[in-house]
């Protein structure tokens, strides 16, 4: 895999401003990331928490800087094969998820042919996700069909839709982009109860407004006035 154990993700004294705008979006962020890890960032609406993430994920190549994985500066021409198998080996979760109207199972392998599905890893997906009682409740079970958009689904189940389905690509980071930010208080609980059983290999990032959804992180930063990032436990 791209990244190691023993290796560590570095953004390095980065810099980014869009060419629209003079300000820097962010200045000075220094962040490492180690496997396992669970990581919260915490900032008030525009402070760059969704930029900052798309460097992470590589969407977003910095002004000034390096993202490093494994010591390699993956936005480097040269290192372009590292840069798509970095982006592969990120799962997303956002704050809200589109659903088709197919089965929870094409909802889950979502991008993938019914012909294609791993049942075996959609069944486990679901199950991390702390959706699969659910499921396995109705009568056809991962062949039923919650309508579209998942009509038939409460919030909290559509956002444990969308940890499933970033799962079932077996990522080795989870980021969680504001994921529980439009569910109450109860329901967001629950969905981060559930998120501590995940496997410890799996390296998790919460982007947030709320310290509270942060209980769980070994490391939170919050994005200062200042555009950088503050080590705050």
């Amino acid at each position: 895999p791209l990244w190691n154990e023993k290796k560590i993700d570095k953004a390095t004294r980065v810099w980014f401003k869009y060419l629209s705008n003079d300000k820097y979006a962010l200045a000075n962020i220094n962040l490492n990331i180690n496997k396992g890890d669970r990581i919260g960032i915490i900032g008030t609406s525009g402070s760059g928490k969704s930029t900052l993430i798309d460097i992470l994920m590589g969407l977003l190549k910095p002004t000034k800087g390096e993202l490093k994985i494994n010591n390699i500066n993956i936005n480097k021409k040269i290192n372009e094969t590292y840069l798509i198998s970095w982006r592969n080996s990120i799962g997303h979760v956002p704050q809200s998820i589109y659903m088709t109207n197919k089965s929870i199972a094409e909802n889950i392998a979502f991008g993938f042919r019914k012909d294609e599905i791993n049942y075996k890893l959609v069944k486990k997906s679901a199950e991390l996700a702390g959706l699969s009682k659910f499921i396995e409740k109705k009568q056809l079970g991962y062949e039923y069909c919650f309508g579209e958009n998942g009509v038939e689904l409460s919030g909290g189940q559509k956002q444990r839709v969308a940890i499933a389905r970033a799962l079932y690509n077996e990522p080795d980071i989870l980021i969680f982009d504001e994921a529980t930010s439009a569910l109450d208080l109860k329901t967001e609980e629950f969905i981060l109860d559930s998120l501590k059983s995940l496997p410890k290999y799996i390296t998790l990032v919460f982007i947030s407004h709320r310290l509270s959804t942060l209980d769980m992180c070994n490391k939170i930063y919050r994005i200062s006035e200042n555009k950088n990032l503050e080590l705050i436990k």
